[in-house]
């Protein structure tokens, strides 16, 4: 009897020791995928696990400027479960699943490269996981059939292609001929379909030169630099990104391939300050947005840069503005959720729920879900030539575009409002 009493007092009380916990652990698990190994994790993915290190650490100090100065998400404080991206699409899947199911994380935002996010995207609906795509490109996320659970706050790769051709425009308005050298997987393909199609929609008599389609991460672009200078191209529009892109700078530009061509750095951005010296003036640079240097000055961009910049002692590029927006629209998301849920933890359904459709002031100006069923982001975007002064890499005849002109309206495919003439109402 006294073994009975003593058994049900234990489990009593280990019930109580739980349930306080449970109550004590109100905290929210943040899943942060990005690449901390290999050629993406330099320029690419330090500098987004970096702006997610500031974020929350600023989050969970109350010490980010309104409306993101209420402490953690909602009042409950943010832990980061780091994840490195590096691997084939299966290992990223499986490392999604762990993420899930043994970390028990609450949402996730990550992933640099298409095709990892094309694979994760079908295991994040099965899970009911909320993920925010923090950089990844291609359109055929939300083009391809409708999502629950899955967000990109950021434009998708059209905007790059199109505000690039574009931007031409407004700088030549006669192009006869152009080439490109982009990675041969979805990132790279949905760049030049869209950039070829925008340019024979802006220039009806333009002819297409040459197009390079090395595999990802193959380092040695002779062959490709060959053909292109070759070929003779009044512009050449590459989609390149991270290593691929620098060893292609490095490569490219002492041949004198910058000499007789417009080239096109879509993502150039990233390598802007790191390959300062080895960048010709004149060389078209985009930054995926009105991100980095293209970012709009306002008082929040503002305290982006001086924070980023006094911890890691360079400024965001970005990926770090990606990301960054990212978590803001996580935040923003996340408590109005929790507000329409009486102030309690709120479920998968009722954060994808408040997320949808959402508008926010982010680093990198005004953003709004409203394509893909109010999942997929669209912003401005801008472009502008590279100039040193005193020595110093800066932009020069920088263009914006407003998301009406660079991204297709909801519930038109990109190929297909590219090939209507890109209409704006």
């Amino acid at each position: 009897m006294k073994f009975k009493m003593a058994l049900v007092a234990g489990l009593i009380s280990g019930m109580a020791v739980s349930a306080v916990h449970a109550q004590a652990d109100n905290s929210v698990n943040v899943g942060i995928v990005t690449f901390l190994s290999g050629p993406a994790a330099s320029p690419f993915g330090v500098p987004a696990r970096n702006a997610a290190e500031l974020l929350i650490s600023e989050f969970n100090a109350g010490t980010a400027p309104a409306p993101y100065n209420k402490k953690g998400f909602g009042g409950s404080p943010l832990k980061m479960t780091l994840i490195d991206e590096a691997g084939n699409s299966t290992a990223v899947v499986t490392e999604f699943r762990n993420l899930v199911q043994r970390d028990k994380v609450d949402l996730i935002v990550g992933y640099i490269s298409s095709g990892n996010c094309l694979a994760i995207t079908p295991v994040a609906e099965e899970l009911k996981t909320v993920t925010f795509l923090f950089d990844c490109g291609t359109p055929r996320i939300f083009e391809d059939g409708k999502k629950d659970f899955v967000f990109r706050a950021v434009n998708h790769a059209t905007a790059d292609s199109v505000g690039a051709a574009r931007y031409l425009k407004a700088q030549k308005p006669s192009i006869k001929n152009f080439g490109g050298i982009n990675q041969n997987y979805a990132w790279g393909q949905d760049s030049w379909n869209d950039f070829s199609a925008a340019m024979k929609v802006l220039y009806p008599n333009v002819q297409i030169t040459t197009s390079q389609m090395p595999k990802l991460f193959a380092g040695q672009y002779s062959a490709e630099i060959s053909a292109l200078m070759a070929s003779k191209s009044e512009v050449v529009h590459t989609s390149f990104w991270g290593g691929d892109m620098e060893a292609f700078i490095l490569q490219s530009v002492p041949r004198g391939l910058y000499k007789n061509s417009d080239v096109v750095l879509v993502a150039g951005e990233t390598a802007m300050f790191r390959l300062a010296d080895r960048i010709p003036d004149g060389t078209i640079i985009g930054a995926r947005g009105p991100y980095g240097v293209l970012a709009p000055d306002t008082p929040l961009n503002r305290w982006f840069q001086e924070k980023f910049t006094a911890k890691y002692n360079v400024p965001p590029n970005y990926t770090a503005y990606q990301m960054a927006n990212s978590l803001l629209a996580a935040k923003l998301g996340y408590e109005k959720a929790m507000a329409a849920n009486g102030g309690k933890k709120p479920t998968s359904d009722q954060i994808a729920a408040a997320t949808r459709g959402l508008e926010y002031e982010g680093f990198g100006g005004k953003h709004k879900f409203s394509l893909g069923n109010g999942h997929q982001a669209v912003s401005e975007i801008a472009y502008g030539r590279a100039k040193k002064v005193d020595g110093k890499m800066t932009l020069v005849d920088v263009v914006r575009f407003p998301a009406e002109q660079v991204m297709p309206p909801e519930g038109v495919k990109s190929a297909d409002w590219i090939a209507g003439g890109m209409k704006t109402k």
